[in-house]
């Protein structure tokens, strides 16, 4: 349709500037506010700072440390670590919320600087809120806001989730708030200045809610897939917090540790202290029984012919002196993996036999990792109970090898001795005492040379305790980047300007989108193909007659505008009937109705009449404020009423007559009908040179429709932010059907423009 190219084939850039120029206070109203909301941002937001640090985790290698004989126990301190397992370390709830207690993160310090302004106070807090024990089992967030004045009294208040469960005036500090979380001390501290207003608001919450949002604010991650190093990030507004919370999750993850590795030193020490003890006694007893043997029988030296076979029997004798002290620390390791006192336990000793070493080895990895694993599970944990089963059966083994062990020990030193025995048989002239005495003094050394044996290992774990260093090396200590994180002010203002142009267009297009109502006359021509004869301004002078002979506002010179159009339309002389209409009421038609006839009634020589047609809702008797004995409706439906007696002369108007509707008939539409209609206005046009007929809104009734047999055309009245477009549409199906005469359109409600040109005009 002809109506659908116009309106949709192109944007009119142009109008839609215009009409944006138009609402140019709603930009300015926009860009405040838009604005005013950036600055308060700005104001009560402090932009976070960026705290890195940096920790490289190297997998720790076994003890330097020899073993000597009986082998090395450095296999037992340590264990690789994985770069993944350690960031859930070093971000486990556990550290963090040790962390939290030792720097006391579950309060928060926020001092008031001005006008909607506050900074995170860390750790020149003025006001400290103190409550020794309550921290570890609190539960809920509490709220202190704490107002001094200039003398130093306080008002306090604590809030719970928004609800005041205290209130505290004028109190002096350091005030006692007791609540039922607990006795609180609020407290000056060191930082805090008499004489000086402040106001302070202290989050005080638990240590377990501080871990919690430790958790959610530090960030542990792997600074490169290629590396070893695990980088740390806190966005906080205070710097120095935020590195001072980074490095005591440094310093505590490398105590954690240097701890798990004391723990493994620390139990051998107390198995060694033990044995250590034991054999220094058994020693002792040896030695003295010597001593008493000696003094007893008198040892003397070997006979020099028994020499040869002394030396051999020297020989054996140190084997088997070997073969038992073998034996013996089996038998030790033996006896300690099968108390069930050490089932759990690190096997804490070490044998020359390779494979009672190797199994032991791996027998201690999986207690490490068990260890390691219940740090962050429980017992119950399917993991935990892989590795229990994993270690039972490491240990049966265990025991099972040293077991086959002391029996291929054994055998061999069944050999020895029985060689031995042969040697002593070809002794015979060595007396029995000293025998006696070699056995003893055999027993001695073994005993001496296991206890020589524990010091050194004794020794040894001392050293590793001392040396004890954790697997994480610190690379950066906590640092802040220099440029702050998030938009600048200046950025931020920019863009809330920037969204204060970008609301207004939305709100306008929104607003139509809402009203479906036409605001401009170059909107409303958008939607029509009908011509428009002209406009009309809103009148705030309250009359309902505007127009005279000597007027010149604005509404008196678009009604002469509008004059001089509709008789460019009457061009024929025969031309005189004109038909307003609407769509509906309150668009303005009997208005314009009434100024209309007004206006052609003041040129020269014209005789005019305004007909009210509107028989169903009669307004023009209302507006002009009238009320004749006889109207319309009483020349139509009765022959006795006469042409003369309807027409009443406008006063202060010589050249206009009028016709009031009249009583409202029961049936209107009948009387509009019938042919005493068509004979009265073939009368009327002998006399009149122009006939205003103000007829019914054609959106209502169709009385309008049964009129244009009468009129030579018609002037349909639309009203700016009233009319919505479906009234446009149907204006312009009546004009692309043709079902009223020479229809053109009135745009009423517009606002007048000064300056030249009474038709440029803007929307209300």
């Amino acid at each position: 349709m002809a109506k659908s190219k116009k309106a949709n084939d192109f944007i009119d850039l142009h109008a839609l500037l215009k009409s944006y120029a138009s609402k140019w206070y709603y930009f300015v109203i926009s860009m405040v506010i838009c604005g005013a909301l950036g600055y308060l941002y700005t104001r009560s937001h402090a932009r976070p700072m960026a705290v890195r640090a940096n920790i490289l985790i190297s997998p720790e290698s076994d003890s330097p440390l020899g073993g000597g004989a009986m082998g090395g126990l450095g296999s037992l301190f340590g264990s690789n670590a994985y770069v993944d397992d350690e960031i859930f370390v070093i971000s486990s709830h556990s550290l963090f919320r040790n962390v939290a207690r030792d720097l006391e993160l579950n309060k928060t310090h926020m001092v008031k600087d001005g006008f909607l302004k506050s900074h995170l106070a860390y750790p020149d807090f003025p006001i400290d809120v103190v409550a020794p024990g309550v921290a570890d089992t609190l539960r809920q967030t509490l709220v202190f806001v704490v107002k001094v004045d200039k003398s130093g009294k306080a008002d306090i208040d604590v809030k719970v989730k928004k609800d005041k469960i205290v209130e505290m005036e004028n109190v002096a500090l350091p005030a006692v708030v007791k609540c039922p979380y607990g006795d609180f001390t609020v407290t000056p501290t060191a930082y805090y200045h008499k004489g000086e207003k402040l106001k302070t608001t202290i989050v005080f919450s638990g240590y377990e809610s501080a871990a919690e949002s430790l958790t959610d604010n530090v960030v542990a991650e792997i600074a490169s897939r290629k590396s070893n190093v695990i980088e740390l990030g806190y966005d906080i507004s205070n710097p120095a917090l935020g590195s001072a919370v980074l490095n005591e999750i440094l310093a505590k993850y490398n105590e954690r540790g240097v701890a798990e590795k004391n723990l493994q030193g620390e139990k051998t020490a107390s198995f060694l202290n033990d044995r250590i003890q034991l054999l220094a006694k058994d020693l002792n007893e040896a030695e003295v029984a010597i001593q008493n043997y000696k003094e007893g029988h008198g040892i003397i030296d070997v006979l020099a012919e028994a020499e040869y076979q002394t030396a051999k029997k020297g020989t054996l004798e140190s084997a088997m002196l070997e073969q038992e002290t073998e034996m013996e620390v089996l038998r030790l390791t033996r006896d300690y993996f099968t108390d069930p006192a050490h089932s759990d336990d690190l096997v804490p000793m070490t044998v020359s036999n390779e494979a009672v070493a190797r199994g032991i080895e791996k027998h201690n990895e999986l207690v490490l990792k068990r260890l390691e694993l219940l740090e962050s599970a429980k017992p119950d944990n399917f993991a935990v109970k892989q590795l229990t089963k994993q270690i039972d059966l490491s240990r049966a083994n265990l025991i099972t090898t040293t077991d086959r062990v002391l029996e291929s020990a054994n055998l061999k030193l069944n050999d020895i001795r029985a060689e031995k025995n042969r040697t002593d048989s070809r002794l015979g002239s060595i007396p029995t005492q000293e025998r006696e005495y070699l056995n003893m003094k055999r027993q001695q050394e073994v005993k001496q040379e296991l206890y020589l044996f524990l010091l050194q290992r004794q020794e040894e774990n001392s050293m590793m305790l001392a040396n004890a260093v954790s697997k994480g090396k610190i690379i950066d200590e906590a640092f802040t980047l220099s440029e702050p994180l998030g938009m600048s002010p200046k950025m931020i203002l920019f863009i809330a300007l920037v969204i204060g142009l970008i609301i207004p267009p939305f709100v306008i297009y929104l607003r139509k989108v809402i009203r479906n109502k036409f605001e401009t006359r170059e909107e409303a021509e958008k939607h029509l193909t009908a011509p428009v004869l002209g406009e009309m301004c809103i009148d705030r002078s309250g009359r309902r007659l505007v127009v005279s002979e000597h007027d010149t506002s604005s509404a008196t010179e678009l009604f002469r505008l509008l004059r001089s159009n509709l008789q460019f339309m009457l061009s024929d002389p025969n031309d005189k009937v004109v038909l307003m209409t609407s769509t509906r009421s309150g668009e303005g038609k009997s208005f314009i109705s009434i100024n209309l006839a007004a206006s052609l009634s003041i040129l020269q020589g014209k005789k005019v009449l305004l007909v009210g047609m509107d028989i169903r809702n009669p307004q023009i008797a209302n507006y002009l404020g009238i009320n004749p004995p006889l109207g319309l409706t009483n020349y139509l439906s009765s022959d006795a009423v006469s042409l003369k007696s309807i027409i009443v002369p406008m006063e202060g108007l010589p050249n206009l007559d009028l016709i009031v509707a009249g009583p409202i008939p029961p049936n209107p539409a009948e009387l509009l009908n019938s042919r005493k209609v068509d004979d009265l206005f073939a009368e009327l046009r002998k006399h009149y040179d122009y006939i205003v007929v103000d007829s019914a809104p054609v959106g209502m009734v169709s009385d309008t429709f049964t009129l244009d047999r009468i009129s030579d055309a018609t002037i349909y009245v639309t009203r700016v932010n009233y009319s919505s477009l479906q009234d446009l549409r149907f204006i312009e199906d009546v004009y692309e059907e043709k079902r009223l005469k020479k229809l053109s359109v009135v745009i009423n409600g517009t606002t007048s423009k000064k300056g030249y040109g009474y038709g440029q005009n803007k929307k209300n």
